[in-house]
């Protein structure tokens, strides 16, 4: 008996069901042509009733549009963090090229400004130079000297003075084909008879492997005092008077030391200068040069 009110029950509930499918599009037109007629008579009661609706959804509307805000909100961060990383990474490349322009700026910079030192020594027309670059620095416990990008094709001979803008640094002791070795005035076996601008004494400047040689067999009576420029004297006809060397910086128990004029250790670009002197391996270069000066 009970089973059969429960069919009896549930077949009247999928009745009803199907008559208020059925109907309810009709209901809703109804209903819808209704509320145009009472908007268009009763617009008071229209509106109020509006109001009253949205009042009464406003606050589920807004709880339902939090988390749309707050998912909103997180799609603009993320936007906004894939545009810095963008910007990040394009930075990055323009900072690594702008880094490698300003290597290259600070080379053409100090290139420039060795140049410029450099063409403050002007050979004499007659004179041979040849232009070289310092690409090697054999400075050693025993040894200070120069390898450069100058040799036998390009008219270098031994004995040739190296030169910088200041003054000299050491003379060519070895050639080859393409490259030199300068010894410099420094090296323990260099020895270049120099004198005393001021006084006119004359010394024989001597290298120790410092960065400071000495000024040996000095006059007793030779008055000379820090400050004093060191040049040389042309004796023994391998370089000719009046190049500059350097100045002396310290006497100390009886040891006068001399600052190079050029701070050897900074050194790229040099000239070798052949001045065609007794002493020295006479250049075929300066041969014509002053061959072509004497030719009628």
């Amino acid at each position: 008996m009970h089973t059969r009110r429960t069919g009896w029950v549930y077949t009247t509930a999928l009745s009803w069901r199907a008559v208020a499918h059925r109907f309810s599009y009709a209901l809703f037109l109804f209903l819808s042509i209704g509320l145009i007629f009472l908007g268009q008579y009763q617009p008071m009661v229209v509106n109020t009733a509006r109001a009253r609706v949205v009042d009464g959804v406003g606050p589920i509307l807004d709880i339902l549009s939090q988390p749309m805000a707050m998912i909103d909100t997180m799609s603009s961060r993320v936007q906004s963090y894939r545009s810095l990383m963008a910007e990040n990474a394009r930075l990055r490349v323009e900072n690594a090229l702008l880094v490698r322009w300003q290597n290259t700026a600070l080379a053409l910079e100090s290139q420039n400004k060795e140049l410029r030192e450099l063409l403050k020594y002007k050979p004499e027309p007659s004179l041979a130079f040849i232009s070289a670059r310092v690409i090697g620095d054999t400075g050693t416990a025993f040894v200070r000297s120069l390898i450069v990008t100058a040799g036998r094709l390009q008219g270098v001979k031994q004995g040739m003075a190296a030169m910088t803008g200041e003054g000299l640094i050491g003379r060519v002791v070895e050639v080859g084909e393409w490259t030199s070795r300068i010894l410099l005035i420094t090296d323990m076996t260099s020895r270049i008879p120099v004198m005393v601008m001021g006084s006119g004494d004359h010394a024989i400047l001597t290298g120790d492997n410092s960065l400071t040689p000495k000024l040996m067999y000095l006059p007793q009576d030779a008055d000379v005092r820090p400050g004093m420029r060191v040049m040389t004297s042309g004796h023994g006809g391998v370089f000719p008077p009046n190049l500059p060397v350097g100045v002396i910086a310290r006497m100390d128990h009886g040891e006068i030391q001399v600052v190079p004029m050029t701070s050897l250790g900074r050194i790229n670009q040099i000239r070798l200068v052949d001045f065609g002197l007794v002493a020295g391996e006479f250049n075929p270069m300066t041969e014509k040069l002053q061959s072509d000066k004497t030719a009628p």
